[in-house]
């Protein structure tokens, strides 16, 4: 069954690659993004373009209210868009802290009051949250970061039963190591923010581990592994809650639930080293 879509941080990487996904797949797409003129190819592959800056409340307003117009409802939105900052917690401003959380909580959850509506009304709807592995677990120097998708999944498990009885899912998706420029400024950050802190050493460190292991050469997923878990979670008659998918996913995920907290911490600040 065709659905209508929204997916945001759709200019490049999963947002992309599951913007295309769908598209292929027959559904009607609307990827939204700041960078329109990164999404040539979604309007060429027959999908729909719109400009959205998550930041803005009015923004997210525009995009829901043309969506509905056009296509009177609106079936799936897909809260991808997201943003990471690298340092030590001492370290980073608190208002780009709050900013990781605008962009990654509070964005997310006001699209999601706006299209509510149009999907308790139709009786139906799926709800997708990109997550991360970081929803469950964290590594040193990126707290931030960590706490915007460890909110995003208690968020969502309490919005799944909320919905629940309008005929609406909620469905969380978990990557692992996933090739895509999310984290190409991970060394800078670093440098910038903590390298010449307290915490320049393990900050320098990470910095240099991110050079050297998250090039081309990395053991990582492309991001068609996710898409394709968002199609399959979307057309589902009943999707699973959690999707754990690409590199390490699984892997540590158990290891997170399964070991004491501080022999996980040992091998997550062994790994960082």
């Amino acid at each position: 069954m065709e659905k209508v879509v929204l997916i945001t941080g759709a200019s490049a990487g999963i947002g992309k690659a599951t913007a295309l996904e769908l598209i292929r797949a027959g559904h009607t797409v609307y990827g939204a993004a700041r960078r329109v003129h990164r999404m040539d190819d979604l309007r060429d592959a027959g999908g729909h373009v719109l400009a959205l800056d998550v930041r803005q409340p009015e923004d997210l307003e525009r995009v829901i209210g043309t969506i509905v117009a056009e296509q009177g409802r609106i079936d799936v939105l897909i809260n991808n868009a997201g943003t990471v900052l690298h340092g030590a917690a001492e370290d980073i401003p608190i208002d780009l802290a709050r900013d990781q959380f605008e962009v990654n909580v509070f964005a997310p959850a006001r699209l999601i009051q706006l299209a509510l509506p149009y999907m308790r009304e139709q009786g139906s709807g799926t709800i997708v949250n990109v997550s991360s592995i970081g929803g469950e677990i964290a590594l040193p120097l990126g707290c931030w970061y960590y706490a915007t998708k460890h909110a995003l999944e208690a968020y969502s498990d309490s919005l799944r039963m909320e919905v629940e009885p309008f005929g609406i899912d909620v469905v969380i998706i978990q990557p692992g190591i996933i090739k895509t420029e999310f984290e190409d400024h991970t060394a800078q950050d670093l440098r910038e923010i903590s390298g010449t802190t307290a915490y320049g050493e393990m900050a320098e460190a990470m910095a240099e581990r991110a050079e050297t292991q998250l090039g081309e050469n990395t053991p990582a997923s492309d991001p068609d592994v996710v898409a394709t878990a968002i199609r399959q979670a979307i057309e589902a008659a009943k999707p699973e809650t959690r999707y754990a998918v690409g590199y390490m996913a699984d892997r540590l995920l158990e290891l997170n639930r399964t070991l004491p907290d501080r022999e996980f911490d040992k091998l997550l600040t062994n790994t960082a080293k």
